[in-house]
């Protein structure tokens, strides 16, 4: 970049000559300055295209010549790198760097009256890659296809083959499910060509979901605000959400309340509830019904008065003399059985409820273990073991536990497309345990808790004793229960833990071995208050269960499409890892449950996933279905665009032109109340929420002086509340509002001399992740400490 040149001269030509060297002179220093801002800016200019050049460059292991030799094309550097150790010097692994081409960003890409034919473009990022796929694939002796086995791998095989001019039957397409050498070894033994019913599939879900998105997001746009977006799959996802949210804001709690007590013997206490009384069921609906039942067991009705710190319930406890005689004991043995090996929507669900990550986290994290070697492919649906990896598991499990603990197992797949033919994920190698790994943080956890699935799943069934103790207060018919259990023989929960899909109710109180009739004394009985409780909001994990359970989802697409929905703001993931659906979720679901009835009913969902299933296995031509799909469709996006806009009505009349309506209006970042005869009518005014929002940091910080004159004032900005200047704009002072527990911290951890450097001083920050201290010589010195409350 050059610096243009000032060709603007002095306003007053008669200007005395030390003006005129003075003008010179600053006209020297501006050019100077943007000379050295061209400067500036070319050289970022330079370190970006470097950048690009980097993260855009296919991966070579050697950077060798490819003249005469095989060429192998993967999606991705890392899956190449491994690959390569396992192929000999005749063959070279370069990267496509996942897919090569797609349909265009701006426009429809699609030619519905040509049968539905898309266009396909390469894209911009990926110009270099092919540029030198091209030059390798025109000098090597053999090109070989080696994506991912899945649809996408077997369409990006297919793109990569057209834009490389290679004929798709003739060339060698190899699959594996796992990176081995004798996964990889076979399968350059058996090559295959591109499987076009598995691209064809991938294809159809590619123009179905761009038919829906082109066409329904315009009409989102246009009757709710702009900046909205609608997509096939994931706005059912979001309807799932808005539905259970619904269920929470309408569900009504009922009060009941339940007797306990301890019972004494020797050093230990057994805690016990009441059940029956003379044989019937005991139901509590009121303090007073409890009060009623605790009359029979103490003539002091004055209670001490508790809360429970989490649920905010009361707790009544009374003292009490009583003798509680044994009246039954029955023991059962019950069996726990480990759950399959993890398939894609299990493996998700682990990794949120074992290790507390999201669904995108586990994923990537799996990409990586597979493209290493350490696990097999990482999307499936099949909970199939081969033959190698049980008897791999088995006998790891009698070396390292006995004969006792082993039971091989064949596990079958309930999904009804899930391919048999694939496995589950395990790892590659059984007898490489997570101690022997090399693995470290994130990659090492979500190791060690497939492997530990896999090599539980050939493990004996736990088996539990469950004991009941039943027991009748003196002078009563009531019963009293306590429950407790023992693990008899532990089998796979030696290995696995408590598994969270077989998890059973009951007490986990170790119960001392008690002799029939046996009389044991009570110094109080305790009412307990509770509520029932309204539906659990969907975590990431739970809802992948759910829409599993619905059939609408596959493997491939549980990860990005949870993601989506966070991304484009119809869907909060909060502190407590809950999803909650924002209030423009609710607006969409409602307008497109009205409009586009097929696109949010679940069966109908689940069917189009079923065809796309069925495409793939050769059965129908995917444009068939595409014509079948947009026959109703179009009708249904023309009926769409005449329909209303949607409104939401505030109940008041505007105060400004009086005739029109208030409104709440929606922006991409919130919410404001305007008049319906906008633009006739310009009124517009702060919601409730904002105006509750506001009242405690307006009481706080206005009318106090501000730094650069006039009074501080708070407004509300897109990224929440702020300081400013009641002098503004005039006054261009602004300032975020004071983290009060930031500047607490501060005030207790902050200033101590770095251990580090020793030359600076530790200061409180904050990320996504909370609080810490770092180091304020940072960038020089990058030393983090967590802080202990």
């Amino acid at each position: 970049m050059v610096a243009k040149k000032t060709t603007k001269r002095s306003a007053d030509s008669a200007a005395p000559a030390k003006k005129a060297k003075k003008t010179t002179a600053k006209k020297v220093a501006k050019k100077s300055s943007a000379k050295k801002t061209a400067t500036k800016k070319t050289t970022k200019k330079v370190a970006a295209k470097k950048t690009t050049a980097r993260a855009t460059r296919s991966y070579t292991l050697s950077g060798a010549d490819v003249t005469g030799r095989n060429l192998v094309i993967v999606e991705s550097p890392a899956k190449g790198k491994t690959i390569q150790w396992f192929l000999g010097k005749d063959r070279e692994v370069k990267a496509s760097f996942g897919h090569v081409a797609d349909l265009p960003q701006k426009t429809l890409g699609i030619d519905v009256k040509e049968n539905f034919t898309p266009t396909y473009e390469v894209s911009a990022d990926k110009k270099k890659v092919i540029a030198e796929l091209k030059r390798d694939a025109k000098v090597a002796k053999q090109v070989w296809l080696a994506t991912d086995e899945d649809r996408e791998g077997e369409a990006i095989a297919w793109h990569v083959s057209h834009v490389l001019g290679l004929p798709v039957d003739k060339t060698p397409r190899i699959v594996f499910h796992e990176i081995t050498k004798d996964a990889i070894q076979a399968a350059v033994e058996n090559p295959r060509h591109i499987d076009m019913n598995l691209v064809d599939a991938q294809q159809a879900r590619r123009v179905l979901d761009r038919l829906v998105w082109f066409n329904v997001s315009p009409v989102l746009r246009t009757k709710i605000r702009r900046g909205l977006s609608a997509w096939r799959v994931q706005s059912v996802a979001v309807k799932m959400i808005v539905e259970k949210e619904r269920e929470i804001q309408n569900f009504k709690p009922e009060e009941s309340w339940t007797l306990k007590t301890d019972l004494k013997y020797e050093k230990t206490s057994l805690s016990c509830e009441l059940h029956k009384d003379a044989g019937k069921a005991v139901k509590l609906h009121t303090l007073a019904d409890a009060e009623a039942m605790v009359k029979t067991l103490t003539s002091n009705l004055t209670p001490q008065v508790e809360t429970n710190e989490k649920t905010g319930w009361l707790v009544h406890t009374y003292s009490a003399d009583s003798r509680f005689s044994l009246m039954d004991i029955g023991e059962k043995t019950s069996t726990r059985n480990p759950a399959a090996p993890f398939t894609t929507s299990t493996l998700q669900q682990a990794g949120a409820s074992r290790l507390g990550w999201s669904v995108k986290q586990v994923m990537m994290t799996a990409q990586k273990l597979y493209e290493r070697g350490f696990i097999t492919y990482m999307r499936t649906d099949s909970v199939n073991l081969s033959g190698m990896a049980i008897n791999a598991a088995a006998k790891y499990i009698e070396h390292a536990y006995g004969k006792d603990y082993l039971t091989v197992r064949k596990f079958s797949t309930k999904s009804k497309n899930a391919q048999e033919a694939h496995e589950a994920i395990r790892p590659t190698y059984v007898d490489r345990t997570p101690q022997t790994s090399g693995l470290s943080g994130q990659e090492l956890k979500l190791y060690e808790l497939i492997w530990a699935r896999t090599v539980a799943s050939q493990m004996a069934s736990a088996k539990v004793l469950n004991t009941t103790y039943t027991f009748t207060p003196e002078g009563t018919e009531q019963e009293w229960v306590a429950k407790g259990k023992r693990i008899v023989f532990p089998g796979f929960l030696a290995l696995y833990g408590q598994d969270e899909e077989n998890e059973e109710e009951g007490g986990d109180q170790t119960l001392p071995n008690l002799d029939k009739w046996i009389t044991l004394p009570a110094d109080y009985v305790r009412a307990h208050q509770s509520f029932t409780r309204p539906p659990a909001r969907y975590t990431e994990a739970s809802l992948v269960k759910a829409l599993e359970w619905y059939g609408v989802w596959r493997p491939s697409t549980y990860a990005p499409t949870i993601s989506t929905v966070q991304e484009r703001g119809y869907v909060v993931k909060k502190e407590d890892k809950k999803l909650h659906p924002t209030e423009i979720a609710f607006l969409v679901v409602d307008f497109l449950e009205k409009n586009f009835e097929n696109l949010m009913n679940y069966e109908f969902t689940a069917k189009m996933e079923d065809e796309l299933d069925t495409i793939a296995e050769g059965k129908k031509g995917w444009k068939k279905m595409m014509e079948e799909f947009y026959t109703g469709f179009e009708k249904t996006i023309n009926a769409a665009k005449k329909s209303e806009k949607e409104v939401v009505p505030v109940g008041k009349k505007c105060p400004k032109c009086t005739d029109g309506d208030l409104i709440y209006k929606f922006t991409r970042f919130g919410k404001f109340i305007g008049c319906s005869n906008y633009p006739e009518c310009d009124y517009t005014e702060k919601t409730q929420e904002e105006k509750d929002a506001l009242a405690p940091l307006r009481e706080k910080y206005e009318g106090k002086p501000c730094p650069e004159g006039g009074t501080i004032v708070v407004k509300m900005g897109r990224f929440g509340p702020f300081l400013t200047s009641s002098e503004y704009p005039k006054v261009k002072w602004i300032s975020s509002i004071p983290d009060e527990k930031m500047e607490e911290l501060e005030e207790k951890f902050g200033g101590k001399k770095c251990d580090k450097c020793e030359k600076g001083t530790m200061h409180v920050k904050k990320s996504r992740r909370g609080y810490f201290l770092a180091c304020n010589k940072y960038p020089d010195c990058k030393n983090t400490q967590n802080i202990k409350e």
